[in-house]
């Protein structure tokens, strides 16, 4: 089996070498195949190249012999075109028939390019029938042109527009085209809606009709602006330009806005490479005479306004204003006013009036608010900080000046003598609403005026200006409540003088007081609780607590300089004790707790009155009396009843 599958084996490879060698063989014939191939196919690429170079050259001379007869042939027909004008008389098909204008167009055009290169003495007949032709084929043509437009023939419009384009009248053309554009677009009474939707409708169309789609839509929007808005800002404007300010700067903003609005919408289209300076040089052309001047017809208005404004309140309130005084006099009057706190000049009863009214404040404030829209959207951009200004110093002028300034002045004026009996303290209902008027001021400064000036040099000259204005009046506002306070002192001083007896402290029965605390110190108490519901209304913030703090001093010092002034029994000091105990649930109303410290150290003081004389050194010694001057001690000691005694003597040494 072994032997019979080898010789098996052997004859399989025998057979397997042979069956190689004839394939190696097969495939030597067939690269020599495809070589042969490959050698013919390169030998007919480049029989093709020899033949395509061949036929192109062909070509390029049967175009060269081609252009030429061409040329000649229509050459040989203008010539006989011009022939016909030589003679007088169009027999050709093109000029006869009426639906060939459009090859008669194309002859004509070229002979009247023609005819302008010859001399006229020879021919000037011919030339003068070529343009007689050429002008009533343009008519024609437009003559076409409108009618299509009405019939609403698009592609009749663009092969018109098409033939017309190499003629002189295609111009003429787009005036026709904008001229029927416009019949009937304007309506209603609203003309910049109108504008915008004509645009918009011959947007969509014209670039159907049209080679030159961009400068058409231009053309038409220039016509726009120009003729029909141009006519229409000048009849809303002129007629009261001089007769009512208010109404023509409102119709001018107003125009003005609506103007730049329409532009806005406008700029969605394709009107060539600048459109942006196109629409400002068409804007400017129509309001330019009217901004030159426009800041003047505002600062006169503000003005006139502002001053109305101003007179018709004082008027409603009967009042005549008086001069507040400037120069050298007045400045001292000042100077010395801010430094003694003495009111100069006669004291003025304004029966209750601050003479200040937030309505007139919000009257003024909305003009100005006004004022300075307008200034933002109708100044020319380098004018603008400077524009803003000249408003914001009529405003300063008007409502700081005129209003705020002259009410303090009139409170101040207004404000009692600390002396004086039952007075009225009116000059917290003007700090009040001074409060108030020139928080909305600071507001309109911010909103209004802030936007138009905070990149310009001028934000600091509004700036300074704001402060100089604050701290005058701060200034007068600090002066009037010192002299208010002044006044409540005095006041309570009155109350002390007219309420306060002698017995009260040091009774003639000790045995039989019934009272827990005195009258005066019950009306001092009333009256200083009103003050103070009277503060807190009138003021915010820190500036409550500052002028209670203030208060509450001098409360304490005049209580305490009043308390020195009588003698005291035991009984009697007890009665002290009460009264101030009384005006110290008074001064915890002041929620100050330095005044309410001092009411306690009083009240301490006060036990020095009552306590017996062998616990005297100990009271003396106590938390809240250690830190006092050992001569206030002893000043108090001294107005016991018993102090004269050699014990009470002996003790307090």
């Amino acid at each position: 089996m072994d032997e019979r599958i080898q010789r098996k084996v052997e004859k399989l490879e025998q057979q397997c070498q042979k069956e190689a060698k004839e394939f190696a063989k097969k495939v030597q014939e067939l690269q020599k195949s495809n070589q042969v191939a490959f050698q013919h196919f390169q030998e007919l690429d480049e029989h093709i190249s020899y033949v395509a170079t061949k036929v192109c050259h062909l070509g390029d001379q049967l175009e060269g012999v081609n252009t030429p007869r061409q040329r000649a042939v229509e050459a040989q027909k203008l010539m006989k075109y011009f022939n016909e004008f030589l003679d007088g008389e169009l027999k050709s098909d093109v000029f006869t028939n009426s639906e060939k204008i459009k090859e008669a167009a194309d002859v004509i055009q070229k002979l009247h390019l023609i005819a302008q290169e010859l001399p006229f003495d020879r021919f000037s007949e011919v030339k003068s029938k070529i343009a007689s032709k050429y002008h009533d084929l343009e008519c024609q043509l437009i003559q076409e042109f409108t009618s299509a437009q009405r019939r609403g023939e698009v592609s009749r419009m663009r092969e018109v527009a098409a033939v017309l384009l190499h003629f002189k009248g295609y111009s003429h053309c787009i005036d026709v085209y904008i001229k029927q554009c416009q019949e009937g677009a304007y309506l209603r009474n609203d003309i910049f809606e109108d504008a915008a939707i004509l645009c918009q409708r011959v947007n969509k169309q014209v670039g159907d009709i049209f080679s030159n789609p961009e400068a058409v839509l231009a053309k038409l929007i220039q016509n726009v602006f120009e003729i029909k808005l141009q006519s229409f800002v000048k009849d809303q404007l002129e007629e009261c330009r001089k007769s009512d300010a208010e109404q023509y700067l409102k119709s001018l903003y107003e125009l003005y806005t609506r103007t730049t609005g329409l532009s806005s919408k406008l700029m969605e289209f394709n009107l060539g490479t600048d459109k942006q300076t196109f629409l400002s040089k068409l804007i400017k052309s129509i309001f330019i005479s009217y901004l030159e001047n426009y800041i003047e017809v505002e600062i006169g208005y503000l003005k006139s306004r502002s001053a109305m404004i101003l007179q018709r309140y004082y008027d409603s309130k009967n009042h005549q204003k008086r001069s507040i005084g400037t120069g050298g006099i007045q400045d001292l009057k000042e100077r010395i006013r801010q430094r003694t706190n003495l009111p100069l000049g006669p004291s003025i009863d304004t029966h209750g009036e601050t003479f200040l009214s937030q309505e007139v404040v919000v009257n003024l404030l909305q003009e100005t608010k006004q004022a300075f829209e307008r200034c933002h959207r109708l100044s020319d951009p380098s004018d603008l900080p400077r524009n803003a200004f000249r408003i914001f110093t009529i405003l300063v002028e008007f409502l700081c000046i005129e209003h705020i300034d002259y009410a303090l002045e009139t409170g101040l004026a207004g404000i009692p003598s600390s002396d004086s009996r039952n007075a009225n303290l009116y000059f917290l209902d003007v700090v009040q609403q001074a409060n108030t008027i020139f928080h909305l001021f600071d507001k309109q400064f911010n909103d209004h005026l802030m936007p138009l000036i905070s990149s310009s040099p001028k934000l600091s000259e509004c700036l300074q200006k704001k402060k100089e204005i604050i701290e005058q009046m701060e200034m007068k506002l600090d002066t009037g409540i010192d002299r208010t306070l002044n006044c409540m002192i005095g006041q309570m001083k009155h109350i002390l003088a007219a309420e306060q007896k002698k017995t009260d402290f040091k009774p003639e029965d000790e045995n039989n007081v019934l009272i827990q605390y005195t009258n005066a110190c019950v009306k001092v108490c009333v009256y200083v609780r009103k003050q103070v519901e009277k503060i807190k209304n009138s003021m915010d913030g820190k500036n409550v607590d500052t002028v209670l703090m203030e208060l509450g001093v001098r409360f304490h010092r005049l209580i305490y300089e009043h308390l020195q002034q009588y003698s005291y029994s035991c009984m009697g000091g007890m009665l002290a004790i009460c009264d101030v105990a009384e005006y110290r649930k008074c001064a915890k109303d002041f929620k100050i707790p330095m005044v309410l410290h001092l009411f306690d150290t009083l009240h301490a003081l006060c036990n020095l009155l009552v306590v017996a004389p062998d616990n005297l050194k100990q009271v003396c010694s106590g938390e809240q009396l250690a830190n006092l001057d050992k001569n206030i001690l002893h000043s108090f000691v001294q107005l016991r009843a018993d102090y004269r005694s050699a014990r009470l003597a002996r003790h307090f040494s």
